[in-house]
């Protein structure tokens, strides 16, 4: 009974027991007719029955020790999985801080660059003024650069300082960083400007960034629209160029910049569309949820701060 128990389910265990009982007991009143109650018949019945217990007892026990070990195997596995899922999302945003600290820097230093060596020739006086911006672009990537990197070292290394992290607050300083590129940018603003997640701050940030390198790299243009609608709860962000139509952009659904803008959008409940427009140009167009008033509330005590540039997105042209 005993090893019937232990290697059998509960069902069966006491089924086998309950006939096993029966068969004994009626063996010992078929060859002895005395009373069915004897104290024989009795113990006869206990000592079917405890072996029974005993080896039900030893395999639940032997089942929950299987069922923890399983679930402490399960638990060790999902956490080395989300180590690398984790890993592998730092990864990927920190690969996309640098591009678009990178492209967008080197872009306008390019651009600069170019427009010194023109100079140089026609208007050797205004050479100064290009070079000039060549250093403050590269210092500012130089900046980024050192924010980013200060994520990669380790928790016992001491932190780099760190730069307020760029938001809509940095959108002026950036306009005109293209325009000294030779990119003017038109900046309209339709609603009252509100407040972003820290996250959707820096997101729209970047789009905002790489959409106008793409312009100034691919459409061959001097000048762009940047137009940012505030709707109750969404944030609009359209970048416009007017190039020409036959003007063939490199992959430009499957480039690292526009990935990196979806991406960027998606991880804060945004999106991002761009395409080619009818009458020509190219159309980078993204949403962006607004600060809620809980979430405001729960964002305070973080270190980044969030600017509504209510006085910096006027409408005007860069």
């Amino acid at each position: 009974m005993y090893t019937v128990a232990a290697c059998t389910d509960r069902r069966t265990t006491w089924t086998t027991a309950c006939v096993s009982a029966t068969v004994l007991v009626g063996a010992a009143m078929v060859t002895d007719p005395r009373t069915w109650l004897s104290p024989d018949n009795a113990a006869m019945l206990a000592w079917t029955a405890l072996p029974a217990a005993v080896g039900d007892g030893v395999r639940s026990r032997r089942a929950y020790v299987a069922a923890v070990e399983e679930r402490a195997e399960h638990a060790e596995r999902t956490r080395e999985q989300e180590a690398r899922q984790r890993v592998a999302a730092e990864r990927m945003r920190i690969a996309r801080e640098l591009h678009d600290v990178v492209a967008h820097h080197i872009a306008l230093i390019n651009a600069q660059a170019g427009v010194a060596v023109h100079l140089v020739e026609q208007r050797p006086e205004h050479v100064l003024t290009a070079l000039e911006g060549i250093r403050d672009v590269s210092q500012s990537a130089l900046d980024e650069l050192r924010v980013t990197v200060s994520l990669l070292r380790q928790p016992d290394e001491t932190a780099a300082p760190r730069d307020p992290t760029p938001g809509m607050g940095q959108v002026p300083d950036l306009l005109a960083s293209f325009e000294r590129a030779g990119l003017a940018v038109k900046r309209t603003l339709s609603g009252d400007p509100k407040p972003l997640a820290p996250a959707a701050d820096l997101a729209a940030f970047r789009i905002i960034q790489e959409a106008l390198t793409n312009v100034r790299k691919h459409s061959g243009v001097d000048q762009a629209r940047l137009d940012l609608s505030y709707l109750p709860n969404l944030l609009t962000i359209t970048v416009e160029d007017d190039g020409p139509s036959q003007l063939t952009r490199s992959d430009p659904g499957n480039g690292h910049g526009l990935i990196g803008m979806r991406e960027r959008a998606g991880t804060v409940g945004g999106r991002v569309q761009a395409g080619p427009r009818a009458e020509g140009g190219f159309t980078v167009l993204a949403e962006l949820p607004l600060l809620s008033g809980t979430a405001e509330g729960d964002s305070a005590s973080t270190d980044t701060d969030v600017s509504a540039a209510k006085g910096a997105d006027e409408e005007g042209s860069a």
